[in-house]
C-alpha cells in the first residue's frame, strides 16, 4: 500500500511517499480503508516541532523519539471504510464508515491504518461526506475539554476565543454557542467574516485592535495562540473570577495554573483530555443535528502531504486542512 513515511524530524520534505506492507488487524482492532486525514497543529510538531509552546521543547522528543520518531507514519484524524476487524470487535462490522481520531495510534497518512475497536471511532453521519468529518474530532474533542470539562461553560457566560478561526478555534466558538455563552472571536481581518458565520456575537480583528484594551470583561477566554499572550497580559481582561484557559499554554502557564490553583478568584487552567468514544459520540450527535459544522480550509492528495504541511506550517489555517487517500 501507498503511505507517506519520515524517519527523522525537520521540515516537511522529510515526509516520503513509500510502498509498504498493508497492516493485518489484531484481534481487538479493525482494519480501515482510508479515504480521509487530515493536517493539524499535533502532527506537525511531531514531525517538525511547528508549534510546541515555550519551555516544553523536550517534551515531544521525550514522547515521540529523542533523536528519531518512533513511528514512521503519522496522521491522527482518520475517516474511512472498514474492510476487515479482528476476532474480538464487537462494535464494528467491514463495510462500516467510520471517523475518529487516535493520537497514540497515528498510522493514517496511508492508504489503510488499523486502529483499537476502543480507541475514538464511530460511525460517521450519512449525510456528510470523509472529509468533512475527518477534520473535525482534534478540534472538537480540544474544546469540548477546555470549555465544558475545564470551565464548565454555562449559558449567558461571556465568552473569547483567541484565534477564532484556526483548528480548534472555530470550534470553540460554535461550542460556546451551543452551550449559549455570548461569545467573542479575535482573528484577522481575512477571518471576520468566517468567524461571524460560526455564529460570535461580536468579532475583533487583532491586526487592528488588543483585545484586552476594549474595556470588556470575560468570564472565560480561551487561547489557542502559541506564545502570543499569557495570563498576565490578559487578566485585567477576566472578571473577578474568570478562567483563561490555555490551550496553547506552555511551561509559564503550567506554573501560573499552579499559583492560582488555591486563588478564590482569577485562574489558569490548561491540560488536556481524552479521546474517548463517548465524547466522538457526542460530536457525530452535534453534527449530525446541525449544532456543530465542519469548517475546512483546503483539502490535498496523499501526494501532495509536503505541501499541505506547509501551508499548516505557515499558523495561517482556517479550520482544518484534509487529506484525500482513496
Amino acid at each position: 500500500m501507498k503511505a507517506i513515511v519520515y524517519t527523522e524530524y525537520g521540515p516537511a520534505d522529510v515526509l516520503k511517499l513509500q510502498e509498504i506492507a498493508k497492516p493485518t488487524p489484531k484481534d481487538n482492532e479493525v482494519l480501515i480503508k482510508v479515504h480521509a486525514a487530515t493536517v493539524t497543529a499535533g502532527d506537525v510538531n511531531m514531525r517538525g516541532f511547528t508549534f510546541v509552546p515555550p519551555g516544553l521543547g523536550f517534551l515531544p522528543r521525550l514522547m515521540f523519539g529523542i533523536k528519531q520518531p518512533k513511528k514512521i507514519i503519522l496522521g491522527t484524524e482518520v475517516a474511512g471504510e472498514i474492510e476487515a476487524v479482528g476476532k474480538d470487535v464487537t462494535r464494528f462490522k467491514p463495510g462500516d464508515q467510520v471517523f475518529g481520531i487516535g493520537s497514540a495510534s497515528l498510522g493514517a497518512y496511508a492508504e489503510y491504518v488499523c486502529r483499537p475497536e476502543k480507541e475514538a471511532l464511530v460511525v460517521k453521519p450519512g449525510k456528510l461526506s470523509c472529509a468533512d468529518v475527518a477534520s473535525v474530532p482534534f478540534g472538537m474533542l480540544t474544546a469540548l475539554y477546555f470549555l465544558r470539562d475545564l470551565a464548565k461553560l454555562q449559558p449567558g457566560q461571556k465568552v473569547l476565543v483567541n484565534g477564532a478561526s484556526g483548528g480548534v478555534g472555530v470550534y470553540a466558538v460554535q461550542l460556546a454557542k451551543y452551550y449559549r455563552a455570548e461569545v467573542t472571536g479575535v482573528c484577522s481581518t481575512a477571518n471576520l467574516e468566517l468567524v461571524k458565520s460560526l455564529g460570535a456575537d461580536k468579532v475583533i480583528d487583532y491586526t487592528r485592535q488588543d483585545f484586552t484594551q476594549t474595556g470588556e470583561t470575560y468570564d472565560v477566554i480561551l487561547d489557542t495562540v502559541v506564545g502570543k499572550n499569557d495570563f498576565n497580559h490578559c487578566k485585567n481582561t477576566l472578571k473577578p473570577k474568570g478562567l483563561y484557559l490555555a490551550v496553547a499554554g506552555g511551561s509559564r502557564e503550567m506554573g501560573k495554573m499552579l499559583t492560582t490553583f488555591f486563588s478564590s478568584g482569577k485562574k489558569v487552567l490548561a491540560g488536556s483530555g481524552n479521546e474517548t468514544p463517548e465524547d466522538l459520540q457526542f460530536i457525530k450527535e452535534l453534527l449530525e443535528t446541525g449544532k456543530i459544522k465542519p469548517v475546512i480550509d483546503r483539502i490535498y492528495p496523499l501526494e501532495q502531504i509536503a505541501e499541505a504541511h506547509r501551508y499548516v506550517d505557515t499558523g495561517r489555517k482556517r479550520g482544518g486542512v484534509v487529506i484525500t487517500i482513496a
